[in-house]
């Protein structure tokens, strides 16, 4: 029997170890062409995108007008476009036993939906039951409950059969206003304040994606 009768799963770092190797060094691009001399550290552009997340920074920090995300999403998709991240092997075992199961597998994420079913389909795994992705309007996207409200309204699910799986403070937010079970991805990145908010804050805290399997199914 399932431990949880559907998985939330953010993208990036949490199923794709795909920020190291795709999207920071896209930002990078990106701001060779926008502003040039602007750099950020791996480990800080982790930080930022924590807190106080990537548009406020790109707003507070680098002053982003509407044109500037406009442009600097089209430098990120062009490059995105091209590079297609691997999966953290635990996470796809955690995927297939999840849909073997009888379980659903539902994604929300900042990504674009179109790159996360390439990314899910260029490692072998099954198709999510339901994206949802930077595609939906600002007020829609994650820390927003939209998500989870439309995946418990769409497959007739209650808060408790739901687990909601995130390296990040926003599907943290998203959960908790939901009423649905968070556990915390850590094993992308090792940012010390980011692992001790989550250890303080969150339902549970795995620093493998095998301790998560183990969780889930044994």
């Amino acid at each position: 029997m399932l431990r949880y009768k559907c998985l939330v799963l953010d993208h990036d770092d949490t199923v794709m170890d795909s920020t190291r190797h795709v999207h920071w060094p896209a930002f990078l691009g990106a701001m060779d062409q926008m502003r040039p001399g602007v750099t950020i550290s791996l480990e800080d552009y982790f930080r930022v995108n924590f807190e106080p997340g990537f548009v406020e920074y790109c707003r507070q920090a680098l002053h982003f007008t509407e044109a500037d995300f406009q442009q600097e999403l089209g430098i990120w998709q062009s490059y995105v476009d091209k590079r297609i991240p691997e999966v953290f092997p635990a996470v796809a075992r955690i995927i297939r036993r999840q849909k073997e199961a009888g379980g659903y597998v539902c994604v929300a994420s900042h990504s674009l939906a179109k790159n996360i079913l390439r990314d899910y389909r260029a490692n072998g795994l099954p198709d999510p039951d339901l994206i949802f992705g930077w595609d939906l309007p600002h007020e829609q996207r994650k820390p927003a409950p939209y998500s989870l409200e439309q995946i418990m309204r769409q497959l007739q699910l209650r808060p408790e059969e739901l687990l909601m799986v995130d390296d990040l403070k926003p599907g943290y937010l998203m959960a908790k206003a939901c009423g649905v079970d968070f556990a915390a991805a850590g094993w992308a990145y090792e940012i010390p304040e980011i692992e001790d908010f989550m250890r303080q804050n969150c339902d549970r805290y795995f620093k493998t994606a095998e301790e998560l399997e183990q969780y889930l199914f044994d």
